[in-house]
């Protein structure tokens, strides 16, 4: 990729790493200063992110990213509507221990929260007796 920084130098490189605040790690980089007259090849460059004024990815790097960026996307929906692994809403280690209709929630397995069946905050089960919440019902397995 190509990066130019504000002070007018490019680095192009091999994107290894980049965080939250868009700093960059590069490798394998030719740096090049603002005139265009001089080049440098450097093994490893780190750019804070603030340093930039833009990027230029090839296409073919965006077209991988967007198809593993969809991938992801599959398999979290998958686990959000209850993959056999993950239990969903309202499965054993989730938000609520019980997955019937008549109770919304409850908390997990020693968790409180949720609603409980007489409208107010259902305590979670806390070990093998429920603990009532704000209005929640009390009671053991």
């Amino acid at each position: 990729m190509l990066v130019e920084l504000k002070s007018g130098e490019t680095l192009n490189g091999h994107l290894i790493n980049c965080d939250a605040w868009m700093n960059l790690t590069l490798k394998e980089v030719v740096q090049t200063n603002s005139d265009g007259t001089r080049f440098f090849r450097l093994p490893e460059c780190y750019v804070r992110g603030n340093n930039i004024k833009y990027l230029r990815v090839p296409d073919d790097v965006l077209e991988i990213a967007r198809e593993k960026n969809q991938q992801q996307r599959e398999e979290s929906r998958q686990n959000r509507n209850g993959g056999p692994n993950h239990g969903g809403r309202g499965g054993y280690n989730n938000r609520g221990y019980n997955n019937s209709n008549t109770q919304r929630g409850g908390g997990g397995y020693n968790r409180g929260g949720g609603r409980g069946m007489s409208g107010g905050r259902g305590g979670g089960q806390n070990q093998y007796r429920g603990s009532a919440g704000r209005g929640g019902r009390t009671g053991g397995y």
